[in-house]
């Protein structure tokens, strides 16, 4: 049986009770157990604040960079190793278990570029500078610099490498240490992509620490320098945001919580347009990519009355198509649900849909005696205003088809109905029509994945997160923001102002060209 470690303080530290075990998703068996007992949280923090901070900010963005970039290549060079692991951790294939370990690298290489683009400082201009006074010498000027805290990283268990890597590449880069917390289910994975991290050499010490198992007491340790990023359920984040040590500290928070992501197809799109064929394969990879279980991934598919009968017809030849069984096996294009826990969650909440719609394939049974394995599961909806299709998140291969008259004020009322969300994916040649949805829908989604002919064989999938753009939405989705390029580093950074002298505050602190000459 295999012991996951935490790493703290500078060494790997193996709980001495009460270890939760995890279990291979294909067969069931026990795999390994994971645990936190005996760790000193408060020591945890102290050790991020007081060694690993002071290490990170005294160099500058461009050193971090170049950390960043090394971390991206130890992770490369396990890939592999990782590979297998996910398949027997998570029930990833290996298309699914390529795709989060290719994310974690391709975002730490990213933020890698940002940061060597930002120099050997300390500091970011924020905006340009401002005249104050009755000539231009006295000078206002925004500046961020890094909090002297921590900040502890909570991540789901659909994506170990990537959703880890993903708030390293932003705390690490901004000058924060950070402490990262799996998700249990899939620890296994990310305790692998952590042994990477810490042989690697790379970082300082304090710098990354990785806590296995629940952290404890640990948010009573948190200031108002530090950070909580949180990637999970709503009810868990709400939960985490309502602690009062949080509350009281006025730590800061940001959340990514639950998504009824809607993929809305335009009135004027038919079979002969070429956005048809990447709205119908967009559907199909969502549904079944990590087995449904991507927080991205379409809940509500919005499809004009007229098209229906083309569009059930077509998604279920596709979805009857789709290989399911053993991950390891290369002809596997889905494998099972992550654990017990998630395949019990699935199967009531796909009751819960069917009592307000009937099931075109799939539905809650278990498709094998042994292993978590559900089927592709694609409902059309009785009633497009139920609320428990606006309310209720299936976190598995499950997605509703809503038919709708095709009047854009129609599907703008229905993709707000979510309450907020992470991306909604738009598919018409009708700029009219999409300008009155965009702007419609776009106060409740942190993203707008928009697609034409013209792009219908150029743009990425709606479902993927990419370091130059946010992720993150209002509402339900939790509120917050990851990512963006320089937008990801602001969290873990404070905003000043500074008033004074221009030829000092606007010239040492201020963007080129941003003062008077």
């Amino acid at each position: 049986m295999i012991r996951i470690e935490s790493y703290v303080r500078g060494a790997w530290h193996t709980a001495g009770a009460d270890p939760r075990p995890l279990h291979d998703p294909t067969t069931e068996a026990a795999i390994a157990e994971c645990g936190s007992a005996g760790i000193d949280f408060g020591a945890v923090v102290t050790h991020g604040r007081d060694v690993g901070g002071p290490a990170l900010r005294s160099v500058g963005f461009a050193t971090r960079a170049g950390w960043l970039k090394a971390l991206s290549q130890a992770i490369h060079e396990r890939r592999d190793e990782l590979i297998a692991v996910s398949a027997r951790n998570g029930g990833a294939t290996r298309g699914d278990a390529k795709f989060d370990i290719d994310g974690a690298t391709g975002t730490l290489a990213a933020y890698a570029k940002l940061g060597a683009e930002l120099g050997e400082v300390n500091f970011l201009p924020d905006g340009d500078g401002a005249q104050l006074g009755r000539t231009g010498r006295f000078w206002g000027q925004h500046v961020r610099t890094p909090r002297p805290g921590v900040a502890l990283h909570v991540n789901a268990f659909n994506f170990p490498c990537w959703g880890m890597a993903e708030k390293l590449a932003q705390s690490l880069l901004a000058g924060v240490p950070a402490i990262s917390k799996p998700g249990t289910p899939t620890a296994l994975v990310a305790w692998r992509c952590a042994q990477a991290i810490v042989a690697s050499g790379v970082l300082p010490d304090g710098a990354f620490q990785f806590v296995a198992g629940s952290t404890g007491d640990l948010l009573d340790h948190l200031g108002p320098q530090d950070h909580l990023a949180f990637t999970g359920s709503a009810a868990t984040g709400a939960k985490l945001k309502g602690h009062a040590r949080l509350i009281g500290t006025n730590c800061r928070v940001t959340l990514e919580a639950d998504s009824l992501n809607a993929a809305i197809l335009g009135p004027d799109v038919d079979t002969d347009a070429d956005v048809w064929g990447t709205f119908l394969g967009n559907l199909v990879v969502d549904m079944t990519q990590k087995t449904g279980q991507k927080c991205t991934a379409v809940r509500r598919i919005l499809v004009p009355e007229a098209m229906l009968d083309a569009v059930v017809e077509e998604l279920k030849v596709r979805l009857g198509a789709v290989v399911i069984g053993d991950p390891a096996d290369e002809a596997t294009r889905m494998g099972p649900l992550t654990d017990a826990a998630a395949l019990a969650t699935v199967q009531t909440g796909m009751r819960q849909l069917l009592a307000v719609s009937e099931a075109l394939t799939g539905g809650p049974e278990r498709i094998r005696d042994r292993g978590y394995f559900v089927a592709p599961t694609l409902l059309l909806a009785n009633d497009i205003d139920a609320d428990v299709l606006h309310e209720l998140e299936v976190f598995g291969p499950c997605a509703t088809i809503l038919p709708y008259t095709g009047d854009a004020a129609e599907a703008i009322r229905l993709a707000n109905r979510g309450g907020g969300g992470l991306v909604a994916s738009l598919y018409s040649n009708d700029k009219r029509w999409s300008e009155d949805v965009v702007l419609g829908i776009a106060p409740w989604h942190g993203r707008l994945w928009i697609a034409n002919d013209k792009v219908a064989d150029q743009a990425l999938q709606p479902g993927m997160v990419l370091p130059v753009t946010i992720h993150g939405g209002p509402g339900r989705a939790g509120g917050g923001e990851e990512l963006g390029g320089r937008f990801g580093m602001e969290f873990y950074m404070q905003r000043t102002a500074l008033q004074g002298d221009q030829g000092f505050v606007g010239r040492r602190f201020g963007k080129p060209g941003s003062e008077p000459a």
